[in-house]
């Protein structure tokens, strides 16, 4: 594949952390990744089986003020040409063009509303298709105004208008296509703090399991899981330092990833997001619990139906008494009158 033909994929992602041994140590025990070391000092790489699918590095002093976050990196064929063309349509510069060497060239851009990226061309070409888990199945841009950074998406990298899903309060969240298929999406900020930025999704065989792997680990969950639509589970996290990422699991029955279209609010990559407001829907409940729960239902029942008829066969009984006790005192005080009437005559 020429570098021409790589314009407008993700190619690489990088996580930017205040403490790498901390990353090392937390994300391999929530993903199916491993460490290994690169020929660059101080970065290290993700793997998933035999694919390199991310790097990591301490926060650059340029960028220390920054919190922990996640950074995308998008294909482009000329990376200078793609940074002026960028700034033409309202983009901001933070790291100019730079070469690695025998990896390839990239800067860092902010897009018109604030959202930070990378552009990136590789020396050797892209990278190898990801693995069957432990890649990056899913984009997503949290801005303050998705028309037009779609139209600048559109422009510098050529993905176009997917199917939008109405959200009601929270917006439209608008899919944004490449090469005719749907690889992210776009949605609205929730609310003023939180500032527009990227959030990357990792497929999982089990997004049940990721979230019980980050409490353990010291991370903290976000929203979910929570099933989207196409059947698709989600669930988004911060790492112990602060870095936003999220979990797509896909439906069984699914020969590759579906995309987690439509969710709720979500949070920045670029800085701690709020926790989403939308509740998660429960999963379906295997018949096995059903039948479970249809019988301690049952016996719930019994139990209230025996009660109620104790309870009312003791009213019952102490009414005939007390029924009993008021004909006795009649009948006596008929037999007084009687007894009296006849000492009368």
């Amino acid at each position: 594949m020429s570098n021409a033909e790589v314009r407008g994929r993700f190619v690489w992602h990088e996580l930017l952390t205040t403490d790498t041994a901390a990353a090392a140590a937390f994300y391999p025990r929530i993903l199916p990744w491993r460490t290994q070391p690169s020929n660059m000092p101080g970065y290290t790489l993700f793997t998933a089986g035999s694919a390199q699918v991310a790097g990591y590095m301490e926060l650059p002093p340029e960028a220390e003020s920054a919190p922990a976050h996640w950074m995308m990196y998008v294909g482009t064929p000329n990376v200078d040409a793609a940074c002026a063309q960028a700034q033409s349509l309202g983009a901001r510069v933070c790291k100019a063009p730079s070469d690695i060497p025998n990896v390839g060239r990239f800067a860092v851009l902010a897009d018109p509303q604030g959202a930070t990226f990378a552009v990136f061309t590789p020396q050797g070409g892209p990278p190898p298709s990801a693995p069957e888990f432990g890649g990056f199945s899913w984009h997503e841009l949290a801005t303050t105004d998705v028309n037009a950074a779609l139209s600048f998406y559109g422009q510098l990298f050529g993905w176009t208008r997917g199917v939008g899903h109405d959200m009601g309060a929270m917006g439209v969240y608008q899919l944004f296509e490449h090469g005719g298929a749907a690889v992210g999406g776009m949605c609205n900020t929730q609310g003023p703090q939180t500032p527009p930025s990227w959030l990357s999704y990792v497929h999982v065989a089990d997004s049940s399991r990721a979230v019980a792997a980050v409490k353990a680990a010291g991370g903290r969950l976000l929203h979910g899981p929570v099933e989207v639509p196409g059947g698709s589970w989600i669930a988004l996290f911060l790492d112990p330092q602060g870095g936003a990422f999220a979990v797509h699991e896909m439906p069984k029955s699914s020969a590759a990833p579906a995309r987690p279209a439509a969710t709720a609010a979500k949070p920045a990559t670029a800085a701690k997001p709020a926790a989403a407001a939308k509740p998660a829907p429960a999963r379906k409940v295997p018949a096995r619990k059903v039948a479970r729960r249809k019988k301690v239902v049952q016996a719930v029942v019994r139990r209230r139906v025996k009660k109620t008829v104790r309870k009312a066969a003791r009213k019952t009984k102490r009414a005939a008494k007390k029924v009993v006790r008021t004909v006795k005192r009649k009948a006596r005080g008929t037999r007084r009158a009687a007894r009296k009437s006849a000492r009368r005559r």
